[in-house]
């Protein structure tokens, strides 16, 4: 894990190493200064037989003076490299993650919630931040301080030094047994931030359902749960670090009243002056005082382990998709061809969900797939573009096979409507030229009115210029989906696929787009999954899914005659009653 999280520190690693070395500095000069507070004593006001020496106090006072200014300097510096460093590697981290979380196949992505990716991009980060930022600080400075104040001890008294370095042992036990209960507790609170955020977000995307439905309280008790489930694993936690306080107050009194019981003794039997003894209590302080940091240290660290081990496994996370050694780069036309073809989600999982499909399409052909819920239509359009691998057989575009392509150069050929629309924040245009960044506004609305959608455009008071709310929600469903279509439609692909993407237009407006792009695009092959017959029975052939399986592949009429599933569908939709117009699509 640190190794993972340190390539990621780029050019904050400077920072990160003058971080430490002006918090060395800085206790350097901090160290110094008591025993110059000492050599005052001994030699400035007791010496010269009591009557005090002046001028060795002044000049003592001013080299404490120069000690202080450069002490706070470098605290100044230390703190300043520190910020620098541990911004700059959350910024790192974050940017480093998204773009790792760009290259997942679905696949990679199934195995991480939306709600997880964003705790680990924002709690998760900024707990490292933190964490990193004490650690080139505190984590440097207190143990050196500590170091420098016991060796300078022994210099002045290794009896009373004895009594450092033992509660320094006694306290450094304690912490460990603290921190090693208290790190199972906060290794488990992210999971429970994951659970929040899931229901925060599940809940704003959803607001609508949630207002028309009335469930509101419903949906305040279930955030309760997790912000319940968050506050019982945090006091689990807390009840074992607040130990802690007890343990510093136990070490820093028993050891203030040993250095001042053996230290008034040594006095007396004058082992020790008292300027000595002034040096040792200043140390002590010293000592106890990053004692204590460095217990806090550790609860920040403890902390941020958990954090930094859900970053690590985004970022060591390979997509299982790669592109091959020499891959091809021009795709010659839409044809596909399905052959001998197994697919699963899980691989090694049991069931596929795509069993043996063969299947051949002609470029420019127009692909009706209907099924049931669950027979796998999505599933078969998602290997033409290489969203997932295929378990068996191999996936043909243009007659070459999906993996021998650079995926880009494949997916910029295959355009896809998806079933769930989503629109941008932005305007009409912003959202059209997510298609092609180049398009010009003719080409837009060229685009537009092939997917029906300038009719509507042109009645907003702004136009193309409207401004899209996020996810779409000023526009109705039936308006997303065709500009949508026109998305898809401005990357002049060889192949288009539509899924379930005219399901909230009428059988009217359907028709006419189907009808546009047959005229507007005939070379360009469209694959169409639908739930109505008449969107896909003009289709110049149409598959039938069944339990991921080919139940039949035909024309409309070919089907109605050899395929029951097709007939069923047909009949139930149409009935005895139909209107001739519906069941035609619409079609004059």
């Amino acid at each position: 894990m640190l190794i993972t999280l340190s390539k990621h520190l780029g050019k904050y690693r400077l920072p990160s190493v003058l971080t430490p070395f002006f918090m060395v500095l800085e206790v350097i000069f901090e160290t110094i200064i008591p025993l110059c507070m000492g050599w005052i004593v001994k030699y400035g006001i007791e010496g010269n037989d009591g009557a005090g020496d002046m001028d060795y106090i002044l000049k003592m006072g001013g080299i404490m003076t120069v000690l202080v200014i450069l002490s706070l300097i470098s605290g100044i510096l230390g703190a300043a490299f520190g910020s620098v460093a541990s911004c700059g590697l959350a910024k790192n981290l974050r940017k480093d993650m998204y773009a790792n979380i760009q290259t997942f196949s679905f696949s990679n992505i199934d195995r991480f919630s939306t709600a997880g990716l964003i705790t680990r991009l924002t709690t998760d980060v900024t707990n490292v931040q933190n964490a990193y930022q004490m650690l080139l600080r505190m984590a440097f400075r207190a143990p050196v301080s500590m170091i420098f104040a016991l060796f300078m001890s022994f210099m002045v008294s290794y009896k009373i030094a004895t009594i450092y370095l033992a509660a320094v042992i006694f306290l450094g036990i304690g912490l460990s047994i603290i921190m090693m209960y208290a790190r199972k507790y906060f290794s488990q609170v992210f999971e429970k931030y994951d659970d929040l955020n899931e229901t925060i977000q599940e809940n704003v995307n959803a607001i609508r359902v949630v207002k028309a439905f009335v469930r509101e309280d419903y949906e305040s008790e279930e955030l309760k749960k997790a912000a319940g489930n968050i506050y019982k694993m945090f006091v689990k936690a807390e009840n074992v670090v607040i130990w802690n306080a007890p343990l510093m107050q136990f070490t820093m009194f028993g050891t203030m009243l040993l250095i001042a019981w053996f230290g008034a003794h040594l006095v007396v039997s004058q082992e020790l002056d008292t300027g000595s003894l002034l040096t040792l209590f200043t140390y002590c302080l010293n000592i106890l005082g990053n004692l204590m940091m460095l217990s806090f240290i550790f609860v920040m660290l403890t902390l941020s382990a958990a954090s930094g081990k859900r970053i690590a496994e985004v970022l060591d996370e390979k997509t299982e998709l790669k592109n091959p050694e020499n891959p091809e780069y021009e795709v010659k036309d839409g044809s596909v061809e399905f052959k001998n073809v197994s697919f699963s989600y899980s691989k090694g999982a049991g069931k596929n969900v795509l069993n043996n499909i063969n299947l051949k399409i002609n470029s420019g052909e127009t692909i009706g797939i209907i099924g049931g819920t669950g027979s796998a239509k999505t599933s078969l359009v998602n290997l033409i573009n290489r969203l997932y691998d295929v378990n068996e057989g191999e996936v043909k575009v243009g007659g070459i096979n999906v993996k021998d392509y650079d995926m880009e150069a494949l997916r910029n050929q295959v355009s896809v409507v998806l079933q769930k629309n989503v629109l941008f924040s932005g305007t009409i245009y912003d959202n059209l030229r997510w298609g092609n960044p180049d398009a010009t506004e003719g080409e837009c609305m060229e685009a537009c009115k092939l997917a029906c959608a300038h009719d509507f455009i042109c009645s907003f008071p702004e136009g193309y210029l409207t401004k899209i709310e996020q996810g779409g929600t000023n526009v109705s469903g039936g308006q997303k989906q065709r500009l949508c279509i026109a998305r898809a439609l401005l990357k002049k692909p060889k192949i288009i696929i539509f899924d379930d993407s005219t399901s909230a237009v009428d059988t009217a407006t359907d028709a006419k787009i189907r009808k546009s792009l047959k005229e507007a695009i005939p070379g360009t092959t469209k694959f169409i999954i639908a739930q109505r017959i008449s969107s896909v029975q003009d289709a110049d052939r149409i598959i039938v899914m069944e339990e991921g399986e080919v139940n039949g592949f035909g024309t409309h009429d070919e089907l109605l005659k050899t395929n029951a599933i097709y007939r069923e569908v047909f009949e139930s939709q149409t009935g005895s009653n139909a209107d001739f117009d519906e069941v035609k699509g619409g079609e004059i």
